[in-house]
């Protein structure tokens, strides 16, 4: 019997492995733009620093974006990871699942589907078929040992219930769009929740317009870090802690690194309680409120970021703290070698900065502050092609 059932569950597997089509059309949607050429720096592995002479790529599209053969070496994407959630390994000690329809069946997930996959209890690397529009119908809780890896298409996740990732580890979600999030039953309208979870990479996805955050990490969470992606059109883009009253939170350690923030957000660029963040190498095109803001006195290194401030002169402050009772002036905020634009200005406090205390395999370069437009020039999902660099 255990024999037939391993028969069967190969043949699933094998059922959803067709190889992905050859070429793919895009549409005119700004958000899968090609890049702009850039001729500034580039990382280079040899020296550990940004040198003059080669496109711009940060250190993690360096890792795997150049490789032609990145279609039929998926799972090599997992060792690209850095800072607090260099340790995701997603699915990639798993088979290759492929999603193959975009419907939705929460009472019983049919094989093909991005539901079906997501909630197996195994390791699985997801892929896609095809370009998908995918409309939820509750939201979509990822089980440990996961990757979405939308490359190589255009994959759709909005209006409706979106993605949550529950009480899990190695979960990796690259490369897809997710939008006009709603409410459901036990769901808040993020659009991507990390909840009691840990080792998690979010990395090259397009957030926008949902009715709670567009990326929150709560609840005892820890080791994620946050990359790659272009959030737009918010009010509340990205909180990391629960709540001011969530003592467990300040074990939390989030990397929020070259990701794209506006236009069109408000405030929570990130807004953090209680733990710490590493902000790098953001571009921030504007605010309404706030970009950093925090409460329950957290530990926020903000390190080479570029801060372009709205026009309005009351909102030129780059930093919030929602605390004004005295002891909020000796929560260790720092800023160092960010770059700040049409007036842009972050209040530090608490005296010297705290580094980041990563691991020795999570730590990176942080290029210059001057060189955030070109490393961040790629951010949201990428226009890839089997067989071609991406």
């Amino acid at each position: 019997m255990a024999s037939l059932v391993l028969l069967t569950f190969s043949l699933l597997f094998a059922t959803f492995s067709s190889p992905l089509v050859d070429a793919f059309n895009y549409s005119n949607d700004s958000t899968f733009a090609a890049p702009a050429p850039n001729p500034i720096d580039a990382f280079n592995y040899s020296d550990g620093n940004y040198t003059l002479g080669a496109p711009a790529l940060n250190p993690i599209d360096a890792c795997w974006r150049r490789d032609a053969k990145w279609s039929t070496n998926r799972q090599a994407l997992a060792r690209c990871a850095v800072g607090f959630g260099k340790a995701a390994l997603g699915g990639s000690k798993g088979p290759i699942y492929v999603v193959t329809s975009p419907a939705d069946d929460v009472g019983k997930p049919k094989p093909g589907t991005l539901r079906f996959g997501a909630t197996q209890p195994n390791p699985l690397w997801i892929t896609f078929a095809r370009d998908m529009v995918i409309r939820l119908r509750t939201e979509l809780e990822v089980k440990s040992h996961k990757t979405i890896d939308g490359r190589g298409v255009k994959v759709d996740i909005g209006n409706g219930p979106c993605i949550s990732i529950k009480r899990a580890s190695n979960v990796i979600i690259h490369g897809i769009t997710v939008h006009d999030c709603r409410l459901s039953k036990g769901f808040d309208g993020d659009g991507i929740r990390v909840f009691q979870s840990r080792n998690v990479w979010i990395d090259h996805c397009h957030l926008s317009r949902c009715q709670d955050g567009l990326i929150d990490v709560v609840t005892s969470s820890t080791a994620v870090t946050i990359s790659n992606n272009r959030l737009i059109n918010h009010q509340k883009a990205m909180l990391l802690g629960h709540s001011d009253n969530h003592m467990a939170d300040k074990n939390m350690k989030v990397t929020v690194a070259f990701n794209v923030f506006g236009p069109g957000l408000t405030e929570r660029m990130p807004r953090v309680r209680r733990g710490y963040a590493h902000v790098a190498n953001n571009m921030y095109n504007k605010w309404n409120l706030y970009a950093i803001g925090g409460s329950a006195d957290p530990t926020i290194f903000s390190e080479s970021n570029h801060f372009v401030a709205p026009d309005r002169k009351e909102h030129k402050e780059v930093t919030k703290r929602m605390d004004k009772s005295p002891a909020a002036k000796n929560w260790k905020w720092s800023t160092n070698k960010d770059v700040f634009i049409n007036g842009a200005f972050f209040t530090p406090s608490g005296g010297p900065g705290v580094p980041p205390p990563y691991a020795a395999g999570e730590r990176f370069p942080v290029a210059p502050g001057a060189q955030v437009p070109a490393l961040t020039a790629s951010a949201g999902p990428l226009r890839c092609a089997p067989g071609r660099a991406c």
